[in-house]
């Protein structure tokens, strides 16, 4: 089971959306160079506010490109970066991978997957009606998230469009993914 990189993105300011670069490093339990979400405890301003000395879970973040297709049918335009995101990804079902599983991004760099993001209000503000495509409810009536996954970086290494992302699910009893 594997899939592909569409794009890599970063910030080093608070921003809605991230710039795509060239590449990226993911630094071991850390996050991406020079983002400003990377490091060992939260980030997030919420969070922050909350508790800053919880540890960060969200260190990477990455969403199907194909979320992006599904929007568009819905008359909305977004490219990768444009979330939040770091890493774009083709061809895996991220939203379905149980919690610990491990993604290898390129050469070296591997994530371990740590649940969903919880997506907020600024996607809306992003464009308005927005928030209702990612974030719905099941024919069950179950709140679903739609807007990527979170993880931290396990091995450091450096992800670029176009480098292949390896899943290994793991051992045991699967966990579902819930809000980080």
């Amino acid at each position: 089971m594997g899939g592909s990189v569409s794009a890599v993105s970063s910030n080093g300011t608070y921003s809605f959306t991230k710039p795509n670069r060239e590449s990226v490093r993911l630094l071991e339990g850390l996050g991406v160079e020079g983002d400003v979400h990377a490091g060992t405890t939260v980030k997030h301003r919420s969070r922050v506010a909350r508790d800053p000395s919880q540890p960060n879970l969200r260190q990477v973040h990455l969403i199907h490109e194909e979320l992006f297709e599904e929007v568009r049918e819905a008359g909305f335009a977004v490219a990768p970066g444009e979330l939040g995101e770091n890493v774009t990804t083709r061809g895996i079902d991220l939203l379905g991978l149980p919690v610990g599983t491990l993604l290898r991004l390129g050469d070296e760099a591997v994530v371990e997957v740590t649940g969903l993001r919880n997506p907020c209000l600024q996607i809306d503000n992003f464009q308005g009606g927005l928030l209702k495509q990612v974030v719905g409810r099941d024919a069950d009536g179950s709140l679903r998230r739609r807007a990527g996954i979170m993880s931290v970086v396990v091995r450091g290494g450096v992800v670029r469009p176009g480098d292949p992302v390896e899943v290994e699910l793991p051992d045991g009893p699967h966990r579902p993914l819930g809000v980080v």
